[in-house]
């Protein structure tokens, strides 16, 4: 791009470079970094493109590391989730669509179990789902537990910045220590924990390489070890008639619900697809 270039011009040889290193959203992210640069929205970008306003200085810059396959969100600091846009970065892993399906279907559970709910969102990391859970169901006392120290403080400053009521929790999801007061006292217990197999190496670069691997990897062949930890943890803390939702690669939508039916601590275990139509979360009531 040359340094007089118009906002038009640079952000469709932008799209075009993008699209050629392999970057699906091409055309979206070139319109999202041009916005970024101009510190306005992507509405106001498509606008200025119109009238033949300049291309901001960064501009370049930002399509360079997008081109390399740095996630976009890591370059604008922000994701959005539902009704929230959340504060994300190295470090934490980035929340995803299909997650926020997830989030539908513990909303809807906390919704069912009464007027003042008590929600924990286990493996919480940038605290996406327990402020989405706190921001659709305001009555609800919300818990979140993180392990990861970076996540940890990226859930911190979303807690602080969005002013919703999410008690942050700094420890192992999978510890009886953990909440251990509200053993048996918990409504929904939600959770998007780790669950790639060991050895299954992500295909897109952006999360490969830059998502954390504490929050990729199940710990076994099968990628079930760590949430099926999680599920036990699950299981102490909720109230018989409590629900868990629990999110899952697409390939284990068979495998989970047949694993916590195996437990002997579940009932009505059922499997729930994402807007693709793929297996995305297992539901389970506590017996």
């Amino acid at each position: 791009m040359t340094p007089d270039a118009d906002l038009r011009t640079a952000v469709r040889a932008a799209a075009a470079r993008l699209a050629a290193s392999g970057v699906a959203s091409a055309e979206a992210d070139a319109v999202a970094l041009a916005a970024h640069a101009l510190g306005t929205t992507p509405g106001d970008v498509r606008k200025a493109m119109v009238l033949g306003a300049p291309a901001p200085a960064a501009y370049d810059a930002l399509v360079d590391e997008r081109a390399a396959r740095v996630p976009l969100q890591h370059l604008t600091g922000r994701a959005g989730f539902r009704r929230l846009e959340l504060s994300v970065g190295p470090g934490v892993f980035v929340p995803r669509p299909e997650t926020e399906v997830v989030t539908g279907l513990a909303i809807a559970a906390a919704l069912d179990a009464g007027p003042a709910p008590v929600v924990v969102d286990l493996c919480t990391g940038s605290g996406a789902i327990a402020l989405a859970v706190a921001d659709e169901v305001p009555a609800a006392q919300v818990y979140a537990v993180e392990l990861g120290a970076d996540a940890h403080a990226w859930a911190a400053r979303n807690v602080a910045s969005t002013g919703l009521g999410v008690e942050l929790v700094h420890g192992d999801a999978t510890s009886p220590e953990v909440l251990a007061e509200l053993d048996g006292a918990v409504d929904v217990v939600v959770s998007n924990p780790p669950y790639i197999p060991v050895g299954m190496v992500p295909l897109d670069p952006e999360v490969r390489d830059h998502d954390p691997e504490l929050a990729l990897y199940g710990g076994s062949d099968d990628g079930l070890r760590v949430p099926l930890a999680v599920a036990a943890r699950a299981a102490a803390l909720l109230r018989a008639g409590g629900v868990l939702v629990m999110e899952h690669a697409d390939t284990q939508g068979e495998s989970l619900p047949a694993a916590l039916g195996r437990t002997g601590s579940w009932r009505d275990v059922a499997d729930h697809a994402d807007l693709t139509g793929r297996p995305r979360a297992t539901m389970a009531t506590r017996t």
